[in-house]
C-alpha cells in the first residue's frame, strides 16, 4: 500500500505531496493541469525506464520519494532522474537496481489506464487471473499438476540422458573404460587418503615420537620427576595442616593434580611402547599414499574429485554395457510420470472448465451494472496438445468480448474499444477482489465517455472495490469524486512558466471542486447539486 508520495521537479510539478487514503483517493482538475504527471511519478517508483524529458525545465534533476507499507514492513524509496538522463534508486538508504526496485514494488500496484500495457490484454495472463479467482477450486489441482509436471520433465531428461549415453562414441567409451580401470586398480576408499596421510607422518617420525613420549614419562614419573616433587609438597602441606587447617585444601589440590600427572605419564609410556618402527610397514604405506596421490594428480585435485570421476566413468560404461535394461527402466519411469501428469492435467482442466463460466457470468453482471447493455465476457478454456503444456497447466484460457446479445465473441484485445476495455477491466477487478494479489489499484481515464446513470454505477463499483484495495482514481466525474475518502485537486498556474500543484480539499473547497466538475463553473445551482451528491455518499 502507498503511504505517501513526494514529487519534485517532475514535468510541470515543482513540488507536490500526496498521502492517499487506505480506501478511495480521487484526483481531479482541469484538463491539462498535469494529473498524469503523478502517474509518471508512480511509474518511476515502480522501476520503469526514466526519461530525461520528464525533468522540469531548468532543474538539475527530478526526484520522487515514496513510502510503501507491506504489513508490518515499511519501504522508503527514492528515485532520482538527472537532466542528463542518468537515473538512480535508493531503498531504505541502500542503492538498488531498477530490476530490484521493480520486483519489490510493481507486483503490489496495478496501473489501470486505457493506454497502459495491461495484463488483461495478454491472453497468457488470463489463466493466472482465472486461477486466482477460482482459489481453492483450482489451487490444489494446480499444485498436484505442477509437481507431476516437474517429475515428468525430470523423467524425460533422464530418458534422454540414457539414450545419449547409449549412443556414446567408441572414443568416449574407451576413455571411460580406461579411467575406470586406472582408478579401480588402486581402489581408493572414501576417507582413506586423509587417514593414511596421518599414519605415514607418524611412521616417518616414529623414532622422534618415541623419544618424546619417553622423555615426557621420565620428566613426570621418573626418579626425581615432577610427580616426586608434587607428592613431597603435598605431604609437607598436609603435615603443616595440623597447625593451620587452611593448608589442607592446598594439599588436596596437589594430590588431585598428581592423579592427572600419573594418568599422562602412564599414557606417554603406553604411546612409546606402541610406536611402530617397522620399515616394511612404512614402505607399504608410503607406496599406497603415492598411488593415491597419483590418482589425485590425474583426476583431482581432491580425492572427492577422483571418486566423482570414477562414478561418471562407471555410469558411461554401465549405460553401454546394460543399455537395453537401462533404456527400458528409464522409459518405464517416463511413461509412469506421463500417466500421472495426464491424470493431474485432466483434473486441473476440468476444474478450470467448471470455474470459467461462473467467473465470466460474475464479470458480465458487473458490466451490466456499468451500463454496457447486453455486452458480456466469455472465458474460453481449451485443452492444449501435450507438447504445449507448461508448468501453468494444460489449458489455454482466453477472455473473449461479446459486444451484444446477437454478436459473436472475439478476443478482447481485437474487438473492444478503449472505453469498453476500461469498464471490462474494472468489472474483472471488482469480481477478483482481494484475489488479484495487488494492494493498490490506480485508475486513469476509466471514466472516459461515461456520464449519467453509468457514472453513478461506475462510482459505486469503484467504491466497492475500495473496500478490498487501496484505490487511486484520476477522474472528471463528480459522481465518482464524491465517493472519495480523500480528494486532491491538481491545478496549473497560468503564468509564463506554469507550475502544477496538488492540493487536498475538504469542506467548502471540496464542494466548490465538485460543483466545477458538474457544470464547468461554480454557481449556486452547481453548489447545491454538489452538496446533494456529497450528502448522498456521507
Amino acid at each position: 500500500m502507498i503511504d505517501e508520495i513526494r514529487v519534485r521537479n517532475l514535468a510541470l510539478i515543482r513540488e507536490a505531496e500526496m498521502v492517499p487514503a487506505t480506501g478511495l483517493t480521487v484526483l481531479s482538475g482541469e484538463t491539462g493541469a498535469g494529473k498524469t504527471a503523478l502517474i509518471s511519478a508512480l511509474k518511476l517508483l515502480m522501476g520503469e525506464r526514466a526519461d530525461k524529458s520528464a525533468v522540469r525545465e531548468g532543474a538539475e534533476s527530478a526526484q520522487v520519494d515514496g513510502r510503501f507499507l507491506f504489513g508490518e514492513d515499511e519501504l522508503v524509496v527514492t528515485r532520482r532522474v538527472g537532466a542528463d538522463g542518468r537515473s538512480r534508486a535508493v531503498m531504505n538508504g541502500d542503492m538498488i537496481s531498477m530490476g530490484e526496485l521493480s520486483s519489490l514494488i510493481s507486483p503490489s500496484i496495478d496501473l489501470c489506464g486505457q493506454h497502459e500495457h495491461q495484463a488483461l490484454m495478454k491472453p497468457a495472463n488470463h489463466v493466472r487471473m482465472l486461477d486466482a479467482w477460482a482459489a481453492e477450486a483450482v489451487s490444489r489441482a494446480l499444485e498436484v499438476y505442477s509437481m507431476t509436471f516437474e517429475e515428468a520433465l525430470a523423467a524425460n531428461r533422464e530418458y534422454e540422458r540414457v539414450l545419449a549415453a547409449s549412443a556414446s562414441s567408441n572414443a568416449q567409451l574407451d576413455e571411460a573404460r580406461f579411467v575406470l580401470g586406472k582408478i579401480d586398480s588402486v581402489g581408493p576408499v572414501e576417507g582413506e587418503y586423509e587417514e593414511l596421510s596421518a599414519q605415514v607422518a607418524r611412521f616417518e617420525h616414529a623414532e622422534s615420537l618415541a623419544r618424546a613420549a619417553n622423555a615426557a614419562y621420565e620428566a613426570l614419573s621418573g626418579e626425581g620427576g615432577a610427580l616426586d616433587g608434587l607428592n613431597a609438597a603435598a605431604q609437607a602441606l598436609s603435615e603443616a595442616a595440623r597447625y593451620d587447617a587452611g593448608l589442607a585444601d592446598y594439599a588436596t589440590s596437589l594430590r588431585e593434580v598428581g592423579y592427572v600427572i600419573e594418568d599422562v605419564a602412564r599414557d606417554a609410556l603406553s604411546y612409546r611402547d606402541d610406536v611402530d618402527l617397522d620399515p616394511e610397514e612404512l614402505a607399504f604405506k608410503q607406496e599406497r599414499l603415492a598411488a593415491l596421490q597419483g590418482l589425485m594428480r590425474a583426476y583431482g585435485p581432491r580425492m572427492e574429485d577422483v571418486l566423482a570421476r570414477r562414478a561418471a566413468a562407471w555410469d558411461v560404461v554401465s549405460l553401454v554395457d546394460d543399455a537395453e535394461l537401462r533404456e527400458r527402466e528409464a522409459k518405464r519411469a517416463l511413461d509412469a510420470a506421463e500417466e500421472r501428469l495426464a491424470q493431474a492435467a485432466d483434473v486441473l482442466h476440468k476444474a478450470r472448465v467448471a470455474s470459467a463460466p461462473v467467473f465470466a457470468a460474475q464479470v458480465s453482471a458487473v458490466m451490466e451494472r456499468l451500463s454496457m447493455g447486453t455486452a458480456r465476457l466469455e472465458c474460453a478454456v481449451s485443452l492444449q496438445p501435450r507438447a504445449a503444456w507448461t508448468k501453468a497447466g494444460p489449458s489455454a484460457v482466453e477472455f473473449l468480448f461479446c459486444p451484444g446479445a446477437n454478436l459473436s465473441a472475439r478476443p478482447l484485445a481485437k474487438i473492444a474499444s478503449g472505453g469498453e476495455i476500461s469498464r471490462v477491466m474494472l468489472a474483472v477487478k471488482a469480481v477478483m477482489g482481494e484475489r488479484d494479489g495487488v494492494s493498490t489499484l490506480v485508475f486513469d481515464e476509466v471514466d472516459a465517455g461515461v456520464g449519467g446513470a453509468t457514472a453513478l454505477a461506475l462510482a459505486q463499483v469503484i467504491a466497492d472495490l475500495a473496500h478490498s484495495h487501496q484505490v487511486i482514481v484520476i477522474t472528471h466525474l463528480a459522481q465518482l469524486a464524491v465517493a472519495a475518502d480523500v480528494h486532491y485537486v491538481v491545478e496549473k498556474s497560468a503564468d509564463d512558466a506554469p507550475v502544477t500543484s496538488l492540493r487536498e480539499v475538504s469542506g467548502e473547497d471540496r464542494e466548490r471542486e465538485i460543483a466545477r466538475m458538474l457544470s464547468g463553473e461554480v454557481t449556486e445551482s452547481s453548489l447545491a447539486h454538489a452538496r446533494e451528491l456529497l450528502a448522498a455518499w456521507a
